[in-house]
């Protein structure tokens, strides 16, 4: 059951990330970053993954 989540998720991201293609600026603090919104979201996934990776061990070890 995991393992067809996991699927569909990744097959959801690629339809995200293939329609996304055109150029996004993101201005932060003093940067100014043009990327394309692919790129981004793909930056965001990852950094959404690792960031429930990071929740779930902390919460191991606390609890």
């Amino acid at each position: 059951m995991r393992t067809v989540l996991v699927v569909a998720l990744l097959i959801l991201a690629a339809i995200l990330l293939i329609q996304n293609t055109r150029i996004a600026t993101i201005h932060f603090l003093f940067w100014k970053l043009s990327m394309s919104q692919a790129v981004l979201a793909l930056i965001l996934l990852v950094v959404g993954f690792l960031a429930g990776l990071l929740a779930s061990k902390l919460r191991g070890r606390l609890f």
